[in-house]
């Protein structure tokens, strides 16, 4: 695995994949927090137009060139992984790939790195963050 907390440090814009609208969703909490820490967040839900009242994206796909995604963060299931990955490798300029608490799939993860793309599965942003930027 990639040094977690240094990939955190050197992104500023983190698509966050199966963002919910649901306040309650792990999804939504880790995304409001990475807002609230100062990071770009761009929200990708198929199902949805506008999350934390920022535009939504159906998939890393559709989000426009012009709009920086510097680390993919992914709140799916481990077996849905590997298109999303695909996309990121597809987009470029993508500098790492999350996969959240739970999501492993190490195929996707090759790839990534294959790409050039640091990988990190099976941790949470939000939490990396407090404890190893915040020192909490």
């Amino acid at each position: 695995m990639d040094d977690p907390a240094a990939l955190l440090r050197s992104v500023t814009t983190i698509a966050v994949v199966g963002c919910s609208p649901k306040a309650a969703r792990p999804s939504h909490q880790v995304a409001r927090y990475l807002i609230d820490h100062g990071y770009r967040v761009v929200p990708v839900n198929p199902g949805q137009s506008e999350l934390l009242g920022l535009v939504c994206y159906p998939s890393i796909a559709a989000i426009p060139a012009e709009v920086t995604v510097e680390l993919v963060d992914i709140f799916r299931r481990s077996d849905q992984v590997g298109p999303i990955v695909d996309e990121a490798i597809a987009r470029g300029g993508v500098r790492g790939i999350w996969m959240q608490e739970g999501v492993v799939n190490e195929a996707a993860a090759t790839r990534a790195r294959a790409a050039g793309i640091a990988v990190v599965m099976d941790r949470c942003t939000k939490k990396v963050h407090a404890a190893e930027l915040m020192g909490r």
